[in-house]
């Protein structure tokens, strides 16, 4: 900076942290660390949030974090992720030698040691998070996604230190009993607790947990524990009175269980259950003790019946949210009962349930005139009278979510396009009966659409994208598998849609090098391009995107024959933004393997 630094000199350092907090992205936050030493230190005290993987040494690794960033608040693990080094091994001013020689000696034993060393390694164990728990003690937020090594040692050490927890996130960990006690006896603020694939838990560890935590828990998710039983649910039902949300999937919960929370927590506003176990009995007491409840959302479901519904429809009439998955013995009079009932009901998912027809979906578009997202996914027996009948009703709808809908046609979608101006999302999957007709109509109507998917509609052409260029300004448009689209129908999305940022052609057999010119003309945001199976486009039309959609991030172009090794080279070089090449492994020369190989990701690596 030449001449006066006048900005360290005004600016005081609350200002300077408040605009830090201002920063969404990491990388921006990394460049104002960089401008001075003022900046760095300031950026350090204001950072709050840090998300860790899996690679190199991550017990050393959060002990040099933990040096660094003082106030941090949320701490986020995911051993599926991998991980930088923060910097580089040589020796460097300012930097802890003691925490950077620790990384090169680990550095050496993973390429000496043997493969059960090098995999345990990789993986958190109980001295990192005792480094958590001694480095941040403000920590409010702590989540461990299949974190192995982790036991009851570690989230131990957590819950003495960091008493201000308040989302714990253990999913796929083997923490045990004796973890979740001693969560139970220290953390008396924790409010989110997710306990999804964590094996190795059973009731005593459970009941110990809402024993001590129970009256400031808002949220529960447990899956496939197949040691904690209803009577885990009963102590739930008696000491979480604030339970809010409640996520059940497990064979071993039956309608006592489910009954008890409903009994005793009647602030519940989220309920979602897959246990094959539950009847009617329970989603009956749901509709009578939970007057609160918002969301519910039903997976898998052989044994109850419309009873259940019948008992939500009368009972819960602030629900606004309802999925139904592969729930086979309901039908049109439950959904009937819920629409006339639950008459605010915004969102609407039905997906698998053979005995829900149209007479069903028209009962919803009479009732709840405020439905703003419908996703019908598998719904033979809805026609297109249904949906004229949503078009109708329902003025506020602004998602559209149709798979294998067989019966749903064209009519169908232009009764959407007319009455549903405010249109955003439109999803369209394997519905054969839609072609040009409809998706012109919306074209035509729905100015504000921004997002359309037309995944394998063979009788969707370039006529219908002619019209949606016209008409709407897309930011994502998937037309996989429209085989009837050619480059006109690309064309005139180029020129219309300026914003597109997300575009998937795959499976495309007529399109060429000219929509690509045109894509790099008229779409400077492209970020995201999948053009696999295109066999019609070359390197001269990839060059055109490399060279002109400058933050493009992702390309996909396997089996496209016109492509080789320069055009993918040409992706890498053009592209600085670029963070995903998926293509053949053949494809990929020696040098632009060396200059970009972490990026580049192959469908067959024997192609």
């Amino acid at each position: 900076m030449r001449g006066r630094d006048w900005i360290n000199q005004i600016l005081p350092d609350e200002l300077i942290l408040d605009i830090f907090r201002h920063l969404e992205s990491k990388s921006s936050r990394d460049a104002c660390a960089l401008v001075c030493n003022r900046w760095l230190r300031l950026e350090r005290l204001s950072r709050l949030t840090l998300r860790i993987g899996a690679s190199g040494c991550p017990d050393v690794f959060i002990k040099l974090l933990a040096r660094r960033f003082v106030n941090v608040r949320n701490v986020f693990v995911d051993e599926r992720l991998s991980m930088s080094l923060p910097v580089p091994l040589g020796r460097r001013r300012g930097t802890d030698h003691s925490v950077i020689s620790a990384l090169k000696i680990h550095s050496l034993a993973e390429t000496n040691g043997s493969e059960d060393n090098e995999t345990e390694s990789y993986c958190l164990s109980d001295a990192g998070l005792a480094s958590v728990a001694a480095g941040f003690s403000k920590l409010e937020k702590l989540s461990l996604i299949w974190c192995s090594n982790v036991t009851h040692v570690g989230l131990r050490s957590i819950a003495e230190k960091c008493i201000f927890l308040k989302s714990l996130d253990l999913q796929g960990c083997y923490v045990g009993d004796q973890g979740l006690a001693a969560v139970g006896e220290f953390s008396k603020q924790l409010e989110d607790l997710n306990l999804r694939f964590c094996e190795g838990l059973t009731d005593a560890g459970l009941i110990k947990l809402v024993d001590g935590s129970g009256k400031t828990l808002k949220s529960i998710s447990l899956a496939a524990c197949a040691k904690v039983t209803d009577t885990s649910l009963e102590a739930v039902g008696s000491h979480c009175r604030s339970l809010e949300s409640l996520s059940l999937d497990s064979e071993c919960i039956h309608d006592k269980g489910v009954l008890a929370v409903a009994q005793g927590c009647p602030q519940l506003k989220v309920l979602k259950l897959q246990c094959v176990n539950v009847t009617d009995g329970a989603l009956q007491g749901v509709g009578t003790c939970c007057l609160s409840l918002e969301l519910l959302a039903l997976y898998s479901f052989q044994i109850f019946t419309d009873k259940s519904l019948y008992a939500i429809g009368k009972g819960c009439k602030r629900l606004k949210s309802l999925t139904l998955n592969d729930c086979t013995f309901l039908s049109d009079k439950g959904l009937e009962a819920v629409a006339v009932g639950c008459t605010g009901l915004t969102y609407l998912e039905v997906n698998g349930c053979h005995n829900i027809g149209t007479c069903g979906l028209e009962s919803i578009a009479r009732s709840c005139t405020h439905l703003s997202e419908l996703a019908l996914l598998y719904c033979q027996r809805i026609g297109n009278f249904a949906l004229s009948e949503i078009g109708k009703g329902c003025k506020f709808l602004q998602a559209l979510h149709l798979v294998d809908c067989a019966s749903i046609g064209d009519e169908a979608i232009c009764s959407i396009a007319r009455g549903c101006c405010n249109l955003k999302r439109l999803h369209i999957r394997r519905c054969y009966e839609v072609g040009n007709k409809g998706i012109i109509a919306v074209g035509e109507n729905c100015k504000f659409l921004t997002d359309l998917s037309l995944r394998f509609c063979d009788r969707v052409g370039d006529e219908a994208l002619v019209a949606i260029g016209e008409g709407c300004s897309l930011h994502h448009l998937n037309v996989s598998g429209c085989h009837q689209i050619g480059d006109a129908g690309i064309i005139a999305i180029a020129r219309g849609c300026p914003e597109l940022s997300y575009l998937d052609v795959s499976v495309l057999q007529d399109l060429g090098d000219m929509a690509m010119v045109e894509l790099g003309e008229g779409c400077p945001l492209l970020r995201d391009i999948v053009l696999s199976h295109c066999r019609q486009i070359t390197d001269v039309g990839l060059s055109y995107i490399a060279n002109r959609c400058t933050l493009l991030e992702t390309s996909h172009m396997v089996y496209c024959p016109g492509i080789t090794a320069a055009g993918v080279a040409t992706v890498i070089t053009s592209c600085t933004n670029i963070k995903k090449v998926l293509v053949e492994k053949w494809k990929v020369s020696p040098r632009t393997k060396r200059r970009a190989g972490s990026i580049i990701s192959y469908l067959c690596v024997d192609l």
